[in-house]
């Protein structure tokens, strides 16, 4: 059985995501989420869906982005 790169859990069901030139072994998407999405710049959680990236930071929302200082990104547009 392999073990979990986050919380060490050996499990008989687990799965390797490649990313960045690495390989990584988890037990649950919830390990692979806390190791490897990007956290908010401005209020840090963890960004699992497509976020906003600006002036080469990541944000979860465009008002997040926006509460930081950086004006311009927007979630809708009419």
């Amino acid at each position: 059985m392999k073990q979990c790169d986050l919380c060490g859990n050996k499990y008989d069901k687990t799965f390797e995501v490649v990313m960045g030139g690495g390989t990584f072994t988890f037990d649950c998407f919830e390990c692979a989420i806390h190791k490897l999405a990007p956290t908010c710049g401005h209020c840090g959680c963890r960004i699992i869906g497509h976020g906003v990236e600006a002036q080469g930071q990541f944000f979860c929302c465009a008002n997040c982005a926006n509460r930081a200082g950086l004006g311009g990104p927007v979630d809708r547009v009419d």
